[in-house]
């Protein structure tokens, strides 16, 4: 199994939220550390990420949640590092009026296609990102888009618990990737 790195978006991920429940379920996963989770500075979150990522022996697997997989984007376009791949759930539109006055430091988001493999995963219903937009997302990146229908921000105020369909889009995923 590869060792897989949790990429919070804005405000980390709560004890609902499934990223949190898949890292306390299996020792594989470990969490990013940017310095704060509610004043993203896209530098500061690109150096965690990049530190996260040195730290693993071989390279690992990705799954960035809404702000994060923005931050993705930005991370692969500056640092050369490997990854084995990035499941990408929820992608939020930065030109979207939902967007987080916050974050806006994460504007514009890198549009070329990723050096390695990755999925998006996004909700019919995803009140910071329309699908059309996301679809556009999916085919610049050149990444695979998974929509397995109305879940909202696809977080925990979907009530999704542990997110079961979510884990085995994952566990797929990572099964195609190479070793």
């Amino acid at each position: 199994m590869h060792d897989i790195i949790t990429l919070p978006g804005l405000g980390g991920s709560g004890d609902t939220h499934w990223q949190t429940l898949w890292e306390r379920s299996d020792a594989c996963f470990g969490r990013f550390q940017p310095t704060s989770w509610d004043q993203p500075e896209l530098d500061d979150w690109e150096q965690s990420l990049e530190r996260a990522v040195r730290r693993c022996a071989k390279p690992p697997v990705l799954v960035a949640h809404s702000l994060a997989c923005l931050l993705v984007a930005h991370w692969a376009a500056r640092f050369p590092s490997a990854i084995a791949g990035a499941f990408l759930v929820a992608v939020p539109d930065p030109d979207g009026t939902s967007f987080p006055a916050e974050a806006a430091a994460f504007k514009p988001v890198p549009d070329r296609g990723l050096r390695f493999p990755s999925l998006i995963v996004a909700s019919t219903n995803d009140p910071y990102g329309s699908l059309e937009v996301t679809q556009r997302r999916a085919r610049a990146w050149q990444s695979g888009l998974i929509v397995p229908g109305a879940l909202g921000h696809i977080n925990g105020s979907s009530g999704l618990g542990d997110w079961p369909q979510g884990r085995a889009l994952l566990d797929a995923f990572c099964a195609g990737l190479p070793r």
